[in-house]
């Protein structure tokens, strides 16, 4: 089997076409690489810069009352991770800013797609656009031909008769092609450790990003194999097997995606913020003197402390309204904001299961999860800036309830002192150890496409092979 492999090699090597189409691959690839990591680093040095002046502008807040300052807020820039470069995933359509205030859950704004001018139905030019579907369509043109040209050649039945096994000659053609592939990707991400900062936990990702496509070429080379050696000529055999890729990467990732909309649908914009409001309401309001709810809770602190009106608190009753507010608020964005991560989560979920019919939409997911651009990612960067809110206004609220001042005095200030003492906004992207449940079903998809094809021309090729 090792002399086949190295025989389909010296054929290789000696076609110039080959050779030629393989040093286009490595420039592009190499290019593309380089040219993406420049963009991320550039990237990440703005948002970082943004990060920086947002602060140094929350440190030198004038003197002011905390809960003016609340409203006055923060922002959290969504980091790029370094990976960016070579899978963006979902980052060029979703946003990077959000404003962290009080009384409101903002959503995240500022995508770079809504201020392309030009915006591709591939996305940006990434090395996983070309790992995707550049180098598997490259792979087809090599394999289709590897048995077919035999037969038509009489070939086959030489060897054959010289005792050449069809099993072992169908996955030598198809491991030399897969070898090939293979290469192409060792080279990009030995290109993409060069030229970026790698530590542990990038090379783990890295690992998985190999092994998910490395199954995806295997997929690809033998399938496209399988067909050469089923099927009587060149033509059936590249007609049948582009025909698949057409259906796997154009075709059902849309039919699918719209079925599992269908299945699993988002509300409305409108109905979303509607509803939302509406359960909101239903709180305490710490902007309404009158309202019956602030009545309660200042029954309740009036006989807490002993005393029977609001001027001989020890604290400031203002604060704790505002933070009453905030709680019940928090309720109601983890109910809303909650349900519709559920309810992506299980959409995201539903469309890994369509890997057991196309291993295209296996890799992409895993592809996505393993660089840190998918929308588990996205929904974690959500999460811990909404979880920096909830601290950075509870911290102004109780600096505004216990920090000295009397329940009605709004004109009591803090200074800049106290701003500084309030922790920075500060994230990091989840180690994959943590994350790597949500990408078990793409590997098992893959491996599943994997182990069907090799029994495939294990046990069909013999029965059927037409000569």
């Amino acid at each position: 089997m090792i002399d086949i492999i190295l025989n389909e090699w010296k054929i290789f090597i000696r076609d110039r076409l080959f050779v030629y189409s393989t040093i286009f691959f490595v420039l592009s690839l190499s290019m593309v690489v380089l040219l993406g990591t420049i963009q991320n680093i550039n990237q990440q040095l703005y948002r970082t810069q943004a990060q920086e002046h947002v602060r140094q502008q929350w440190e030198g807040l004038e003197a002011m009352n905390p809960h003016r300052a609340a409203h006055y807020g923060s922002y959290a820039f969504k980091p790029m991770n370094v990976l960016n470069s070579m899978d963006s995933g979902i980052n060029d359509i979703t946003g990077n800013v959000i404003k962290l205030e009080g009384h409101v859950q903002n959503e995240i704004v500022y995508s770079e797609a809504s201020q392309s001018l030009t915006i591709s139905k591939f996305g940006k030019l990434k090395s996983s656009l070309i790992l995707q579907y550049v180098i598997p369509l490259f792979l087809i043109f090599l394999a289709y031909g590897s048995l077919s040209s035999e037969k038509e050649s009489q070939r086959l039945k030489l060897l054959i008769f010289q005792g050449t096994s069809l099993n072992k000659l169908t996955f030598a053609k198809s491991f030399s092609i897969w070898i090939y592939g293979l290469l192409l990707l060792v080279i990009t991400i030995i290109i993409q450790s060069v030229l970026s900062e790698t530590d542990l936990e990038i090379l783990n990702r890295l690992s998985l990003f190999t092994i998910a496509y490395g199954f995806y070429y295997y997929i690809i080379a033998s399938l496209a194999t399988y067909f050469s050696a089923r099927l009587k000529n060149n033509t059936s055999a590249l007609s049948s097997i582009l025909a698949i890729w057409i259906i796997w990467t154009i075709f059902l990732p849309k039919i699918w995606g719209n079925a599992v909309e269908k299945i699993h649908p988002l509300p409305s914009r409108q109905t979303f913020k509607t509803t939302m409001k509406e359960d909101r309401s239903k709180g305490i309001d710490g902007h309404n003197p009158t309202d019956k709810r602030r009545e309660d809770l200042k029954v309740k602190y009036l006989a807490e402390y002993g005393v029977d009106s609001l001027k001989n608190l020890p604290i400031n009753f203002d604060g704790i309204v505002m933070q009453e507010d905030e709680e019940y608020g928090n309720m109601v964005w983890d109910k809303h904001f909650g349900h519709n991560y559920n309810i992506l989560q299980k959409q995201k979920f539903l469309y890994q299961v369509s890997g057991f019919i196309n291993p295209f939409a296996s890799l992409q997911s895993a592809s996505m999860g393993f660089c840190g651009t998918d929308m588990i990612h996205h929904i974690d960067f959500l999460k811990k800036s909404e979880d920096y809110r909830r601290y950075l206004i509870k911290t102004l609220n109780d600096k505004h309830a216990y920090g000295g001042s009397k329940t009605g005095d709004w004109k009591w200030t803090v200074d800049s002192t106290f701003f500084k003492s309030v922790k920075n906004f500060s994230y990091e992207t989840p180690k994959i150890g943590g994350q790597i449940n949500h990408y078990v079903m793409d590997l098992i998809c893959l491996l599943w496409w994997v182990l069907l094809i090799t029994i495939m021309i294990r046990y069909k090729i013999n029965k059927d092979l037409v000569i």
